[in-house]
């Protein structure tokens, strides 16, 4: 295949998949959060997505973004410079929870639209994007096996390969997305978490980091709700 018919591939539409292989995403995309153990692992892709929000926005409110780091217990943590106040500092504290859902509800409206190649693609763009700021060597192996797998399924993989892991892919951002809001919450009733994105938008806008955790909540259940939707028309 040369770099036109991948470019053809890419702008173009693919064939809805069958009914039974979108239902089967959705029902690997649970598995893959509700089992404790298994959640320690997929959460990594959560934390790409959390931590690529914020960089993400930080570069769009005209922050300096001075680096991104991705640690093994499935935290991370994203650096950025400029006024420590304004709007610029709040949107890119809320973008790391609102983060997976959105890409998810942007991923299904691709897939909804037959675009499964170019979402595929699109995920491989962000993620070398993403791998250019990483300040450690954990975050360099996520980002690296992550983009690997998008690389390798979109180059290798047949039409119905990839029309599984793209829709895994979505069902799992959308389905993911609530699961770490909720355990923020309960973090935080424990009196842990104090450092949290919710409590540092609490002293940035003196709105309590409750009903931030409630905005969280809401996207991630307004976008599961509508990306669901659109992925099971």
């Amino acid at each position: 295949m040369n770099v036109a018919d991948v470019w053809q591939r890419v702008i173009g539409t693919q064939p809805d998949p069958p009914r039974w292989l979108v239902l089967g995403a959705a029902g690997l995309a649970l598995l893959a959060i509700l089992p404790h153990p298994v959640w320690r692992l997929s959460r990594n892709v959560v934390t790409i997505a959390h931590e690529g929000g914020h960089g993400l926005v930080a570069l769009l409110t005209r922050r300096r973004l001075d680096g991104i780091r991705l640690h093994s217990d499935t935290s991370g943590l994203t650096i950025s410079s400029g006024k420590p106040t304004g709007l610029g500092m709040v949107l890119t504290a809320a973008a790391g929870y609102t983060a997976p859902p959105l890409l998810g509800l942007g991923g299904a409206a691709l897939l909804s639209a037959h675009r499964i190649t170019a979402l595929l693609w699109i995920s491989i763009a962000l993620l070398a994007a993403m791998l250019i700021m990483i300040r450690n060597a954990f975050g360099v192996l996520s980002v690296v096996l992550t983009g690997a797998a998008f690389l390798l399924i979109s180059w290798y993989g047949g039409s119905q390969l990839q029309a599984a892991f793209a829709y895994l892919g979505a069902w799992f951002l959308l389905l993911a997305g609530v699961r770490p809001v909720v355990e923020l919450q309960a973090k935080r009733r424990q009196g842990g978490a104090r450092d949290s994105d919710a409590d540092q938008l609490a002293r940035l806008t003196g709105v309590g980091a409750v009903l931030w955790v409630t905005l969280f909540l809401v996207i991630a259940l307004a976008c599961l709700l509508a990306g669901g939707s659109w992925l099971l028309a």
